[in-house]
């Protein structure tokens, strides 16, 4: 097998020693030659690769070369697979992004609602920027994107790179609801052949099946409705948040119980209940800066300081091995399936052929190759319509500069659904966003002195 060169972009990530973990973990399916780390926060970077260091000289003594670098010549030049998790304007630009929906009795969620619209009107300009460069310094690179919100950015990218097949939009979320499945069945969740359709975040699993093709969507539906529904990947299993979140799908399947929900789809479902969930002085965002952020760099401290991993609790997640098993099937033609967003062209009948849908795909080294879903019912298009609708509006506000476009979007989104409250929102946002957003900013002005 031959081995790869990998780039992981945003290697600041508090997410990144988990991914460093599952490299090491899948070694075997994806053996490696080298990892370059590349942001551009040098300080927050240093930190968890002095780090990653240390557990690659212990873990992956074989790895020929680590570094960890800002310049993007460096990093990107001879990389044959690069993985994208960049979160433009940081964690601080993220509580606002929840703060201010919820102050007008919105759903205030990084990648639901305003608050993913205005994450992925900051991520569409770095992402395209990002993609140019890597196919000037690699333009036979493999890109895994999944940087969040994966479908804003999806359609962006669709619509710069229409002819690059080598450039693929994934999400690990689906992924980490069938750990849970997994977790149900007594199997390992690679065993799992999912069926499934939607957007990003915005899906339905129809059947779970095993290799041996039996089905066990009603063992699971059963055990949810009589016994709970609790996250088991290690990286969420004891955050109260998505305890919270997985308990809901309960709800979910005991009013909606055809298909097993994307635990997204609380925010859609119950947007009132999810609000008043909500403390907006104790966003999502603040307890992931008071968590996960605070222990993963405790974490990093500790093996910088000790120099070694032997008193280190370290976790492999799905988030990592999910993005390596899909990589692993490219690289070497393995034609696995596994859930990814891909342009529909037909495979939900039923949709526009240009969404952006999620669906189980074969991963081959030409790219996924999509299974049909064929038609779906009128509650399930209706749904998706309404969210596409929304997606495709953020990302013409994007490249026209339109602030009424952006208006469209939010009155469109289920979580907001009043005009007057979806103005006052994006006001804000805007105002809050201007050194990110100058475009929109004076296009606001423009519309404001009309």
């Amino acid at each position: 097998m031959k081995k790869q060169n990998l780039v992981v972009i945003g290697g600041g990530s508090t997410y990144t020693i988990g991914m460093v973990m599952s490299l090491v973990a899948e070694k075997e399916q994806f053996p490696l030659r080298s990892i370059t780390f590349y942001d551009t926060n040098a300080v927050r970077q240093e930190k968890i690769a002095k780090a990653s260091e240390i557990i690659l000289r212990e873990k992956y003594p074989e790895l020929e070369e680590f570094r960890y670098t800002t310049d993007k010549k460096t990093a990107l030049t001879d990389a044959d697979f690069v993985f994208v998790q960049i979160r433009t304007g940081g964690l601080a630009m993220r509580e606002k992004d929840e703060q201010i929906p919820l102050k007008y009795g919105a759903v205030g969620q990084e990648t639901c609602g305003p608050g993913g619209m205005a994450y992925g009107l900051r991520s569409i300009k770095d992402m395209i920027q990002l993609v140019h460069d890597i196919r000037h310094y690699s333009p036979d690179a493999w890109i895994l994107n999944y940087t969040n919100p994966a479908a804003i950015v999806a359609e962006a990218l669709r619509r710069e790179f229409p002819e690059d097949r080598k450039l693929l939009n994934i999400c690990d979320m689906p992924a980490a609801i069938m750990v849970s499945y997994a977790g149900i069945l007594g199997k390992d969740v690679f065993d799992l052949v999912p069926e499934y359709f939607g957007l990003n975040h915005f899906g339905w699993f129809t059947k779970v099946l095993d290799k041996d093709g039996h089905d066990h969507t009603e063992t699971i539906k059963r055990a949810i409705t009589e016994d709970g529904f609790i996250p088991e990947d290690a990286e969420i299993a004891n955050d109260p948040s998505w305890i919270k979140t997985f308990k809901q799908v309960e709800q979910m399947l005991s009013d909606f119980p055809e298909y097993l929900p994307n635990t997204y789809l609380q925010y859609y479902l119950y947007p009132s209940q999810m609000v008043e969930k909500e403390d907006v002085d104790n966003t999502r965002a603040r307890q992931v800066i008071n968590g996960r952020e605070k222990r993963v760099h405790e974490l990093a401290d500790q093996i910088i300081a000790d120099d070694t991993t032997a008193h280190a609790e370290l976790e492999v997640d799905i988030h990592g091995r999910y993005m390596i098993r899909v990589a692993a099937s490219m690289a070497y033609n393995n034609g696995d399936i596994f859930i990814v967003m891909v342009e529909n062209n037909g495979t939900i009948a039923n949709l526009p052929d240009d969404a952006m849908v999620e669906v189980p795909a074969m991963i081959t080294n030409r790219g996924p190759k999509p299974f049909s879903v064929g038609h779906i019912d009128t509650f399930y298009k209706g749904m998706i319509e309404g969210q596409l609708a929304y997606e495709k509006l953020v990302v013409d506000a994007y490249f026209e500069n339109s602030y009424e476009k952006a208006l469209q979007a939010l009155t469109l989104n289920r979580t907001v659904v009043d005009a007057p409250r979806a103005r006052k929102i994006l006001d804000d946002m805007i105002e809050a966003n201007k050194d990110y957003w100058p475009e929109l900013y004076h296009s606001r002005r423009l519309t404001v002195n009309a």
